[in-house]
C-alpha cells in the first residue's frame, strides 16, 4: 500500500493547509419551517393585498352626474375593502381545505400502497357509504323533480304565485336535457362541438314553421281534420323537429370526420353562426330578425287549456287557471329529460355507446380494433342533434314565439359549460351543474341587498353581472373539481374481479 506523503514540519504553508482540510465547513442555522396554518394565513393576506390594490382604481373611483351636469367622484373604498376580505377568506378555507400543503391528506397519498386491496381502500375509505349514496343520488333527484310542482304550490302559497319557480323548474330542465344531449357529442365520443346550438335553432324553427305555415296548415288540415291537427300540432311535429335536428347532425358530421380537437371546435362554431346568418337573412321562410310569432299553444294529448266548454278545467271539472298549462309543460320538458337520460344510458351499454368512449380515449386504437369511426361520430352528432331538436320544438311551444336572438353563441358556450363542469360523461353531473348555473343566475334576481348604499347602490342591476359571476363560478369549480362536479371517465364495461392464473393455466394455453 502506497503511504500518504508525509507533511514538511518546516514548512508553514503546508500545516496551514492542512489544519483547513481537517476544519469541518461551518452549517448555516437552519431555517425554521412555517406550519401550515401559517403559511395559510400569509397566502391568503398577500392575495387579500393583491385584490385590493388591483382593484382600487377599478372599483374604488365612481364618476357620478350631478344636478349641474358636471362629473362627481364617488369613492367607495369601503366596496374594495369587502370584496378583498371575500378573496382573502376564501383563499384561507382553499389552503385549509383543498390546497393545504401537509397533512395527512398528502402524507397518505405519497406513501406507495402496498398491494391492489389497500390501494382501493386508500382511494375509496368509504366504499360501502359511497356506492349507497350513488345509488340513492338519481331516484332521489327524479322524485324531487317530480314532486317539484307541489312543493312549490305547497310553500308559495296557490297556483298563482307559484308560476315564476314552475317557470324556473321548466327553464332548468330544458337546460338539463340540451346538457345531456350535448354530452352524448362531448362527454361520450370527445368531440367538442361549439355549435350546438344550431340544432336546437332548428327543432324550434322546425316546429313553428309546420305550425304556422298557411299552406302546410291547410294541406294537414284538410286531410286530418281542422281540430285534430290543432290540438295535436306539437305532438306531431315533436318527432319531425328531432329527425330533421339529427338529419343536419349528419350534415355537420361529414365534413369534420378528419378533424380533431381545436379545427374541430372552429369548424362547429362556424356552423352554429352559419345557421344562425341563415335565419337572420333567408326572409321569406323566417321572417328574418322579426321571428315567428302566433306558435299555437301546447294540448293535453288534444284537450286544449282554454277557459270555454271542452277545454282542460271543463273536462276534468276544475276551475280554471292558466297555471295548468305551465304545470302540464313543466312534465313534458321532465319527461323529454327523462327519455334524454333514458336513452343515453341504454346507448352507453350497447356496442354503440363503447365505441363512443373507445374512440374519446384514443381514435387511432379504436381503428385498430376495426371500429367504424366514420360511422360512430356520425351517430354520436346525429343522436346528441336529435335531442337539441327535440329541445327546440319544446322551447318553441313554451315562448310560442322564436328569433335568432335566442340562439346566439351565448347559449352555446352556456351549454358546454354546464356539461365541462358537471363531469363530461356524467348525467348526474350534468343535471348538477345545469341546477347551479341556470338555477343560481336565475336567484341573482332575488338579491335585493346588493343595492344597499353600502355595497353598489339603489341603481344596480344584479341580472347584467351574470356572466360576470357566470365566470368566476366556473374557475372556482375548475379550480377545485378539475374534472367537474361529478367526473366519470369509468368505461362502461370492464373486469370486475382480477383472477390469478397459475402456472398450469399456463401450459394449458389459457394464461
Amino acid at each position: 500500500m502506497a503511504s500518504a506523503d508525509p507533511v514538511d514540519a518546516t514548512n508553514p504553508d503546508a500545516v496551514k493547509r492542512t489544519d483547513l482540510a481537517q476544519v469541518p465547513p461551518a452549517r448555516r442555522p437552519a431555517r425554521r419551517e412555517k406550519s401550515v396554518v401559517e403559511r395559510a394565513v400569509s397566502e391568503a393576506l398577500a392575495s387579500g393585498l393583491l385584490t385590493f390594490f388591483v382593484l382600487l382604481p377599478l372599483v374604488g373611483f365612481h364618476a357620478t352626474e350631478s344636478g349641474t351636469g358636471s362629473l362627481v367622484l364617488d369613492y367607495r373604498f369601503g366596496l374594495v375593502a369587502v370584496f378583498a376580505l371575500m378573496v382573502t377568506a376564501g383563499r384561507l378555507v382553499l389552503n385549509l381545505t383543498v390546497w393545504r400543503g401537509d397533512g395527512p391528506r398528502r402524507s397518505a397519498a405519497r406513501v406507495p400502497p402496498k398491494s391492489v386491496a389497500e390501494a382501493e381502500a386508500v382511494a375509496s375509505p368509504w366504499p360501502r357509504l359511497g356506492a349507497v349514496a350513488s345509488a340513492l343520488v338519481k331516484p332521489v333527484f327524479f322524485g324531487l323533480a317530480i314532486a317539484y310542482p307541489l312543493i312549490a304550490v305547497t310553500l308559495v302559497g296557490g297556483l298563482g304565485p307559484s308560476r315564476y319557480w314552475i317557470d324556473i323548474g321548466i327553464y332548468i330542465l330544458t337546460y338539463v336535457m340540451l346538457g345531456w344531449g350535448l354530452n352524448i357529442v362531448v362527454g361520450l365520443a370527445g368531440l367538442l362541438d361549439l355549435g350546438y346550438v344550431a340544432f336546437y335553432a332548428v327543432g324550434a324553427y322546425t316546429f313553428a314553421l309546420l305550425s304556422t305555415s298557411v299552406p302546410i296548415n291547410d294541406f294537414l288540415a284538410g286531410h286530418l281534420g281542422e281540430g285534430f291537427w290543432t290540438a295535436w300540432s306539437f305532438w306531431v311535429c315533436l318527432p319531425v323537429s328531432g329527425i330533421l335536428a339529427a338529419f343536419w347532425g349528419v350534415i355537420l358530421g361529414f365534413p369534420v370526420l378528419r378533424l380533431r380537437g381545436d379545427y374541430l371546435a372552429i369548424v362547429t362554431l362556424a356552423f352554429g353562426e352559419i345557421i344562425r346568418l341563415v335565419l337572420i337573412n333567408w326572409v321569406s321562410l323566417t321572417n328574418g330578425g322579426a321571428g315567428i310569432a302566433s306558435i299555437p299553444a301546447i294540448s293535453f294529448f288534444g284537450i286544449p287549456f282554454s277557459s270555454g266548454e271542452g277545454g282542460f278545467a271543463h273536462m276534468f271539472g276544475l276551475p280554471f287557471d292558466s297555471m295548468h298549462r305551465m304545470i302540464f309543460l313543466y312534465f313534458v320538458i321532465l319527461g323529454l329529460a327523462a327519455l334524454t337520460a333514458l336513452v343515453t344510458v341504454r346507448l352507453r351499454k350497447m356496442p354503440v355507446g363503447r365505441a363512443w368512449e373507445a374512440l374519446r380515449e384514443d381514435e387511432i386504437a379504436c381503428r385498430s380494433l376495426g371500429i367504424n369511426t366514420t360511422l360512430t361520430k356520425l351517430t354520436a352528432f346525429a343522436i346528441g342533434a336529435m335531442f337539441g331538436g327535440f329541445a327546440g320544438a319544446f322551447f318553441a311551444v313554451r315562448i310560442r314565439f322564436v328569433s335568432p336572438e335566442s340562439f346566439t353563441f351565448m347559449e352555446s358556450a352556456v351549454i358546454l359549460a354546464i356539461v365541462v363542469l358537471g363531469g363530461m360523461g356524467s348525467q348526474m353531473g350534468v343535471a348538477a351543474a345545469a341546477i347551479l348555473l341556470i338555477g343560481g343566475m336565475e336567484m341573482l334576481r332575488n338579491l335585493s341587498f346588493l343595492k344597499n348604499e353600502w355595497l353598489f347602490g339603489p341603481n344596480f342591476d344584479p341580472t347584467l353581472y351574470r356572466m360576470l359571476i357566470f365566470g368566476f363560478a366556473m374557475v372556482a369549480v375548475m379550480v377545485w373539481r378539475p374534472r367537474g362536479l361529478v367526473a366519470n371517465r369509468m368505461p362502461t364495461i370492464f373486469l370486475k374481479q382480477r383472477k390469478s392464473v397459475s402456472g398450469s393455466l399456463v401450459k394449458e394455453g389459457h394464461g
